[in-house]
């Protein structure tokens, strides 16, 4: 097998230590161990700057390839592997040996490499993530909260459609303060549509409530409130992120169920730069939304979705579920078109692919969503019937002559 780089290395990362096995054309491997603190790494990409180095290759292990990656990555061309494509083979596990393997892959081109986005983007994927993160506990804070009313006999939630609403908020406060509410406090405490239900809400909000109820009750709004709080700093530093890249959030928000927050995610997972997809199929691959392929002795076995990115996969099935409650949308008939033949989840999955494949068009090409409209489908249909009818009728020895700029007429 030909030999592409003729001075490689390769790295086995561990939490504690490195080690690394250069190879050289016609030359013993070198090995060679460092540890993980940033003067031991440091050690590391000076060794091989003075072994005149130019690739070096690790698995993708965990978090604990980013320490070296950040150190060599200014200075070395390095390719990160999927562990699952280049694991050794049985009965050859030790470090030296996969440091070895390793390195006879790369030095031979074998290793297919992992996207790593830029280090802006990198940054901005970590606060996106974390954002995401800040947003789930809110979530579940919330969830706590109506939890500890049940449990206390008050049936706020019954009646009040938000419970964390400007009406919401002043009904918990008063609740805290550990008084009897009469239809009279809630006569200056209610706002707009909820007056009119002041006598069932005089129901609703006196229980069984406890000093018990009441610790707990400041102690999950008092985290609400910092969560909030703690989003806020987030987004304002995400805004600073993401001023050089206004133009491509505004040309992907122009796709149905995607706004600014969700054109901000897809950003930070799949970077600005698509010439690192050759195709609209590597990135629907890569994301984990396009069908798989198992066939064995010609039997199609299941064609479940791909293991992909995680955030995004979440990320466009939300935006897929919004493009869905769009009215006179391609995205939105779709959705209903594939609902009818394999089900709600499977639509969604559909639907979460068609963004991914608009938006990577989009930041490519950087030309705005182009809507196909709720007709294109149905009219699609109507041509691919005409097509097979035509077929046939010439099969079977007719011959079909259309009158000038005929139109196909809807079929009922």
């Amino acid at each position: 097998m030909d030999v592409l780089i003729e001075r490689c290395c390769g790295l086995d990362v561990h939490s504690d230590n490195v080690v690394a096995c250069l190879m050289v054309k016609r030359k013993t491997p070198i090995i060679r161990s460092f540890g993980t603190m940033t003067s031991d790494l440091k050690s590391l990409r000076d060794w091989l700057a003075a072994e005149q180095v130019t690739h070096v290759a690790m698995e993708s292990t965990g978090v604990y390839w980013k320490p070296v990656y950040n150190v060599l990555e200014d200075t070395l061309d390095i390719t990160l592997g999927n562990a699952r494509e280049i694991k050794n083979l049985p009965g050859r596990k030790t470090d030296v040996e996969d440091a070895q393997w390793i390195a006879n892959l790369l030095r031979h081109g074998l290793i297919r490499p992992s996207f790593i986005a830029p280090r802006d983007i990198r940054d901005l994927r970590d606060l996106t993530r974390y954002r995401r993160k800040l947003v789930q506990s809110v979530s579940s804070e919330r969830c706590r909260v109506q939890k500890i009313l049940e449990d206390a006999n008050i049936k706020l939630t019954e009646v009040v459609s938000d419970l964390f609403g400007v009406t919401g908020q002043g009904l918990l406060n008063a609740i805290l303060d550990g008084e009897v509410i009469t239809p009279k406090d809630l006569d200056r405490l209610v706002k707009g549509k909820l007056r009119p239900k002041i006598p069932v809400l005089a129901e609703a909000i006196n229980g069984n409530l406890r000093e018990h109820h009441r610790f707990l009750l400041r102690s999950f709004l008092s985290r609400l409130d910092s969560l909030d709080q703690q989003i806020a700093v987030v987004e304002r530093r995400i805004a600073d992120l993401v001023k050089p890249y206004e133009r491509l959030l505004e040309l992907l928000d122009t796709i149905p169920g995607v706004d600014r927050i969700v054109a901000i995610e897809i950003l930070a997972e799949v970077g600005a730069d698509m010439s690192v997809f050759p195709s609209e199929r590597h990135i629907s691959s890569w994301a984990g939304v396009s069908p798989g392929n198992e066939s064995s002795n010609k039997k199609q076995k299941k064609n479940r979705t791909v293991d992909g990115n995680v955030y995004l996969k979440s990320i466009l099935c939300e935006a897929a579920w919004a493009a869905t409650r769009t009215h006179n949308t391609y995205l939105s008939q779709k959705y209903y078109q594939m609902r009818a033949r394999k089900g709600g989840k499977k639509a969604i999955m559909v639907v979460a692919h068609k963004i991914l494949i608009a938006a990577y068009h989009i930041l490519r090409d950087l030309e705005p969503y182009k809507e196909l409209g709720s007709d294109y489908l149905r009219e699609r249909f109507h041509r691919q019937t005409e097509r097979r009818y035509v077929h046939e009728l010439e099969a079977a020895g007719y011959v079909v002559i259309r009158p000038p700029q005929a139109s196909v007429s809807p079929m009922t």
